[in-house]
């Protein structure tokens, strides 16, 4: 079984900022791409940002353009971070990592979600 594990939540005053990382772990797994997803309270969750792992393709919502960057550790591990700059208060959710494997149509292994506050 496939798991994926988020980790560096935290809260952080407006204009700061945070990086998360995200892990996928257990039996063999073929990565297709990888990808961050929030969710305010209240409302639905949404992408933030995705890579795809067989062309380091990335894609970033409108409104983290700029202050996120998605990134791949060492290729060996499926490893992904997200470092979040310029945090402003909108940005706060809770933050979930996710996995399509090869194969796969959309993100099929989800992690349990990391809180991120900003405060203004």
């Amino acid at each position: 079984q496939v798991q994926v594990a988020e980790s560096g939540g935290g809260l952080v005053q407006a204009g700061g900022s945070l990086r998360l990382s995200c892990t996928a772990s257990g039996r063999p797994f073929n990565v297709y791409a990888m990808a961050w997803f929030r969710q305010p309270s209240g409302k639905e969750r949404e992408l933030v940002a995705s890579k795809r792992w067989s062309n380091g393709n990335t894609y970033y919502a409108t409104s983290v353009e700029g202050r996120f960057t998605i990134s791949r550790a060492d290729p060996r591990t499926n490893r992904v971070y997200l470092q979040m700059n310029s945090l402003k208060p909108d940005d706060t959710a809770v933050y979930f990592c996710a996995a399509q494997g090869v194969g796969s149509t959309n993100y099929n292994i989800w992690g349990q979600g990391t809180q991120v506050t900003v405060s203004s």
